[in-house]
């Protein structure tokens, strides 16, 4: 339609300018005169961007934080977790607090933190043993049986000799947990008393049952460990039997009472007294004594059944 109109309109003029009678030409509709619209083809949708996840934080493990690994089928499962920042110790008006938990402090965990998923297994503790580590010694399973429970009747120095041996065997830095660490994997997270709440019961935890905390109700007491993991219960950090079960030996020298601030996690106290640092209470403990604070200590070369460990792994070999 638009370009017939406009032969029309041209022919016209054509006639009209060849007529000598033909007087001046009237005006062009300015509708007609004017150029069509050059067409322009639309332009194509752009596809749509495609959307990266965020990348995990960088842990220099060979998982990002909250999976977990081994380095060997018989060495301890890990678990990453992640870096933070907690208040450490307990307020004065928690219930069963004592006074070597504070003054409270805030500590930082500079970066991802690696902690043995469990506590150290009678399976392997045996293969140490089988390796030609941890001094050749093989601890009592008082008749509870070995498998999948955690080790008993080991000192803070086996748990030493433990460590080295796993280090020498795959090649990277095991050790023990800072007393500071070990809270911090704890609470996941939590400020209560324990990682679960203000309370905590048997289902929760391995621990003399006929006892309560807070609000708390009477549980069972099984008088002796459980495997590890059994209770199916792990913090928000993915980790379990940080409480009960058995007392877990860290790094620290014991001192009565946090000497100072120490702003980072991964910094033992290494001066100061004799004894070494347990935590988390046992299978043989009233629930106050599996908190979060709750500080107890031994000397380094003394075996109980109610004592065991867990590892941490450092980066870089």
């Amino acid at each position: 339609m638009w370009r017939w109109g406009l032969g029309l309109a041209v022919g016209w003029l054509m006639v009209c300018s060849n007529d000598s009678r033909a007087q001046t030409q009237p005006p062009l509709d300015p509708f007609l005169s004017a150029p069509p619209p050059r067409y322009v083809p639309p332009r194509p949708a752009a596809p749509p961007r495609a959307v990266t996840p965020p990348a995990a934080p960088s842990t220099r493990y060979p998982v990002p934080v909250g999976q977990s690994w081994r380095d060997w089928n018989d060495c301890p499962e890990l678990v990453v977790i992640p870096a933070g920042r907690f208040t450490m110790g307990s307020p004065t008006s928690e219930p069963g607090r004592d006074s070597d938990e504070g003054p409270q402090h805030e500590v930082v965990v500079r970066s991802p933190l690696v902690v043995g998923k469990y506590e150290v297994t009678f399976d392997e503790w045996d293969a140490c043993v089988a390796g030609n580590g941890c001094g050749g010694y093989r601890p009592e399973d008082r008749g509870w049986g070995r498998g999948r429970r955690p080790v008993i009747t080991v000192s803070w120095d086996d748990a030493q000799n433990y460590v080295r041996w796993l280090s020498a065997r795959t090649g990277q830095r095991y050790r023990l947990l800072t007393e500071a660490e070990w809270e911090y994997a704890a609470r996941a997270g939590t400020a209560t008393p324990f990682s679960f709440g203000a309370t905590i019961s048997t289902e929760q935890a391995n621990y003399d049952g006929n006892y309560v905390y807070g609000a708390g109700r009477r549980g069972v007491y099984l008088q002796q460990t459980v495997p590890v993991g059994s209770l199916r219960q792990p913090n928000r950090f993915g980790l379990h039997d940080m409480y009960g079960n058995v007392s877990e030996w860290v790094e620290d020298l014991y001192v009565r009472q946090y000497a100072g601030p120490l702003a980072d996690a991964s910094v033992a106290v290494t001066t100061g007294g004799t004894s070494r640092v347990l935590r988390g209470g046992s299978w043989f403990d009233y629930p106050q004594y599996l908190r979060s604070a709750d500080r107890n200590g031994s000397g380094p070369d003394v075996r109980n059944n109610n004592t065991g460990f867990r590892v941490a792994r450092t980066p870089g070999g």
